[in-house]
């Protein structure tokens, strides 16, 4: 068995890494040498890949399952936009193909909730961007008939990407907005939703990928804090804090996301339910971290 990755970022990563010591072959594409030296090292046949320098030939070959994680740029999903053909080319041996986008797809909501069949209505730029790759996805899947599941993912955090590194760094901060809550999902139950998928696949699925609990970023601030034993940064009310362009963008957006048909449908079983136990779970990974 092969996984491709188009992409191997912090997520792809989580899965390939489980997958090479069940002994599969994972292969897949990032954008240095750098990078590509030191998956080389962990078993991991990378090759370079941007927009302007496509991969080789045969880089595909072998593959039986392909997961997209790269986003789309000004101008469409640069995967699809590349190598649709050898995608297709591979579908008579090709068993699942995932994609991975986002739940900004679905907008703002007032804190409402959304489901997988809620319409979609992206905010801004990067999430209308989201929808036109999940439709160029969708048109090859229907098209060359691509096993193709879209996973629209929360806020992904984990072992070196998570709320104690801004602590520790300085750079956390929480702000005051009422009624405003995220969704977000451990790298290790991401993992097992794509692994649940590919033992279950069901072409042409979308499946919202989030814990049980959307929560106020002030209040998973102030627990991590906790747990590391320092004061949490002062709360700041929204309209008076210095926010990245980045990070104004994510507060424009408030909703509540379900998950049931990861649990119904693919019979997943989060190891972390909450934030809680996500974060005392990676605390737990880095024993030797402390505060700064």
């Amino acid at each position: 068995m092969r996984l491709f990755c188009f992409g191997l970022g912090y997520s792809a990563l989580a899965l390939g890494a489980e997958l090479l010591e069940e002994g599969w072959q994972v292969g897949g594409t990032c954008t240095s040498e750098e990078k590509r030296a030191a998956l080389a090292e962990a078993g991991i046949e990378a090759h370079i890949f941007r927009r302007e320098r496509p991969l080789p030939a045969g880089a595909l070959g072998g593959t039986t399952h392909l997961l997209a994680s790269i986003p789309p740029d000004d101008f469409g999903d640069p995967v699809v936009d590349m190598h649709a053909a050898d995608i297709a080319a591979l579908v008579p041996q090709l068993a699942w193909a995932g994609y991975l986008s986002t739940t900004g797809v679905y907008g703002d909501r007032g804190g409402d909730w959304v489901d997988e069949a809620s319409e979609l209505g992206p905010a801004g730029l990067r999430s209308t961007r989201r929808v036109r790759a999940e439709a160029a996805w969708f048109t090859l899947h229907t098209e060359s008939s691509l096993p193709l599941h879209i996973f629209r993912l929360a806020g992904i955090y984990g072992p070196g990407r998570s709320t104690f590194d801004q602590l520790r760094t300085g750079a956390a901060h929480r702000v005051d907005k009422p009624g405003q809550v995220f969704s977000r999902i451990h790298v290790d139950d991401l993992a097992a939703v794509l692994r649940a998928s590919m033992a279950r696949p069901n072409p042409g699925r979308v499946y919202n990928v989030c814990d049980d609990e959307a929560a106020p970023p002030a209040a998973v601030t102030e627990y991590a804090a906790r747990l590391l034993g320092v004061v949490p940064p002062p709360l700041v009310p929204y309209a008076e804090a210095q926010l990245s362009d980045m990070a104004r963008s994510f507060y424009a957006e408030n909703k509540r996301v379900r998950n049931e048909r990861i649990k119904a449908e693919l019979g997943v079983r989060l190891r972390y339910p909450t934030y809680r136990e996500g974060l005392a779970a990676v605390l737990a990974e880095e024993p030797s971290a402390g505060p700064s």
